[in-house]
Formats: C-alpha cells, structure tokens, sequence
C-alpha cells in the first residue's frame, strides 16, 4: 500500500512537537507534502523556526516548512504563551534552525499543491487555527475535491480545560475561520478534547519517554514536562497528569482502531460575545442537522503511549 499523502498545518507548541516527530517516524504509512505553520500557540516567526527546529532535530531534511498566517481572519490576535512559554518550545534549550524556511506562503502552497493532486487523495492535518486551510478554500474552492479528509484538532463538549468556558483554543483564536472549515462540505475528523483529556502523560509513561533516548527520548519529554507543569498551574488540575492533544491527530492516522467516533454535526459560535469560538457539538442529534464531523469522543489510553513511544524510539534509534 501506497503512502497516504498529507499536509500538516500547526503551529508548534509542545505537543505538536510531539505530533511531528510521530508523523516523521511513520514514512511507510504517510508521505508528508509539506508542514504549514500559522500564528497560534506563540506568533507565527515563533512557529515556523519551531517546525524547522523539529525537522533538525529529527533529520528530516526532505520535509519543507511553509509560513502562513499572522492573524486571524476577524478577531484580535490572541497566543497560548501562557501555557507554552515565549517560543512556543520552553523546556527545552535550542540552538538556532538549520532547517529552510520555504519562500512560498503557506497558503498559496496547501492550494498549489491540492490542485496537482488527485481528487479525493490528500489528508490535511489541521493541529493549529484554522486560518492557513479557510483562506486556501476561500482563494481557490477547487481545492475541495482534492481533500479525502479535514483530520482537526479542536472542539470540545465535556469537562477538558479550556481558554474560556465555552470555547476550546484552537477554534477560539479563530472562530470565523473554523466557520468556513466546518461548513466546507468535505469529510472531516474531529480529534477533541474529550478525547485527548483521556490521554495522560502519568509519571510512568513519563519515565518511559526518558527511556527511549538521550535525544529524541530526553528532549520530548522536557518538552512535555514543561507544557504539563504549564498548565496544571494554568488550570489548578488534579489529573494524573496532563493531557497530549496534538499528537492524538496523529494516531487517529496510523492506528484509528485506538479511538471511538460519532458522526455529527457541528457548528461554530462567531456573533455572542459571550460564547464566540463554541463548537456546538450535537452529539445526540437533537437539531435534526445535517452530520459533517467524525468526532472523536474515546481514545485507547495504553495503546495511544504504546504507539507513540514505538514511534518516537524509530526516530532516536534513526539520528544515533
């Protein structure tokens, strides 16, 4: 079997280092087109060294990294730095990129790209806002049937923590652009936070990401350690431990048995002030809406860290 290809759209962050270094460990299932960087976690010249940074510590140096977008569509521009440090990689001490950055807008990249594919073949992994992807379909539209599937990070329903207590941070920083997103008619994948909330970086798994290597093993788990100690101060939790959101994108990808969905619809709050950027969530199709997500609702805890350690040990066993 074939590759599949994807696009990845994020903007790192911890935990889409993390995301990262798992797609670049699984060439025999994806072929990465391109990564697409977008102002979110920390600013956007913070997010495209980050991607470039991840690419140099994985020796990835067939992967290119696009910059995108400085701001929302709409709103005021907004980062998670309170939760991710100044750069986006606290925890961790980095030296300058090697890794090129792309001249070409991220933007125009994702629809030059879609446009030579093949209809219904690219999966565009969206960990990030939304800005990169709305302003692709805005510009070009025939992108769409290029698209086999939107796999976003983002939503929430139940009891995870988040920015505001209606709206989860990814949709939140650009609520207009999650509008277009969702209302785009192709299939989409909806890995939330219901779900990831399950997947707990405890103390042994932990010690089991140490465990892989001085390199790869060491360096995610200061970087994991740092965005949990964030945001248990952040939110006051008394979980476990805290919470790998991004990376779950990833393992839907390479291991979908590990998760539970249910197809629904979706709609995004962009007028109430009080609620802007809620991801309406009709799971028990009250509304008689039209269902246009897979949302992922339950995730295998134990073989969502079995597979991302296998993964990431591929890398350290790699760039020894």
């Amino acid at each position: 079997m074939q590759p599949q290809p994807i696009i990845i759209d994020c903007d790192p962050g911890q935990d889409d280092a993390i995301a990262l270094l798992m797609a670049f460990a699984a060439q025999e299932e994806l072929r990465i087109l391109g990564v697409t960087t977008v102002h979110g976690n920390v600013e956007l010249h913070w997010t495209q060294r980050n991607a470039r940074l991840i690419c140099d510590l994985a020796e990835a140096d067939d992967i290119r990294v696009f910059a995108g977008c400085s701001r929302p569509m709409v709103v005021a521009p907004r980062t998670g730095s309170d939760s991710h440090g100044n750069t986006g990689l606290d925890g961790v001490d980095w030296p300058e990129p090697r890794h090129p950055l792309e001249r070409e807008h991220a933007v125009d990249f994702i629809v030059s790209t879609l446009l030579a594919a093949q209809d219904n073949s690219v999966i565009v992994v969206a960990l990030g806002p939304l800005t990169n992807i709305a302003l692709a379909i805005i510009k070009d539209p025939r992108i769409l049937a290029k698209i086999k599937e939107l796999n976003v990070m983002g939503a929430w329903r139940l009891g995870a923590p988040k920015p505001t207590p209606a709206a989860d941070f990814n949709t939140l920083i650009d609520p207009h652009a999650a509008h277009v997103v969702y209302g785009c008619g192709r299939p989409i994948v909806l890995v939330n936070m219901d779900a990831t909330a399950q997947a707990l970086t405890t103390r042994s798994r932990m010690a089991a990401i140490t465990g892989i290597g001085p390199r790869i093993g060491q360096r995610a788990h200061d970087l994991i350690a740092f965005y949990d100690g964030r945001r248990a101060r952040k939110y006051k939790e008394g979980a476990p431990g805290g919470a790998l959101h991004d990376p779950c994108n990833i393992a839907y990808l390479l291991k979908p048995s590990l998760f539970q969905t249910r197809h629904v619809n979706v709609e995004v709050e962009i007028h109430s002030a009080l609620t802007m950027g809620m991801t309406v969530v009709d799971f028990w199709q009250i509304t008689g809406r039209e269902p246009n997500a897979h949302y992922v609702h339950t995730v295998d805890s134990d073989g969502f860290f079995e597979l991302l350690i296998e993964r990431l040990a591929r890398i350290e066993r790699r760039v020894r």
